[in-house]
């Protein structure tokens, strides 16, 4: 027996998005349903992003507004296919609690 403790593994870093992504995400949600409220949230997502972005030379900003809205647009046929379904859902969470909300 070891009295050294386990090492404790480094925190995997969240994936960079390839080069395009955003760009193809945001034809996606042109060409979906919701388009006229997810185009203008994204397109101001992605805004401040840029403009937290630019200070610190950084694309982490990008980066997590790509990945929260790929999880969003994963997760709205679901919520879709719940709303339509007639049960209550008096008790439903907000996705931007779940997801980290808009600054």
């Amino acid at each position: 027996m070891s009295a050294q403790p386990d090492p404790t593994p480094a925190p995997a870093a969240p994936y960079a998005p390839a080069p395009g992504v955003a760009a193809e995400l945001l034809a996606r949600l042109r060409a979906g349903r919701p388009a006229q409220q997810w185009v203008p949230a994204f397109e101001r997502d992605w805004a401040k992003a840029l403009e937290d972005a630019r200070p610190a030379f950084s694309l982490t900003p990008l980066h997590e507004v790509v990945r929260t809205w790929q999880l969003r647009v994963a997760a709205a046929p679901d919520a879709d296919d719940f709303m339509d379904s007639g049960q209550d859902h008096s008790d439903v969470v907000d996705l931007d609690d779940v997801l980290g909300g808009r600054p």
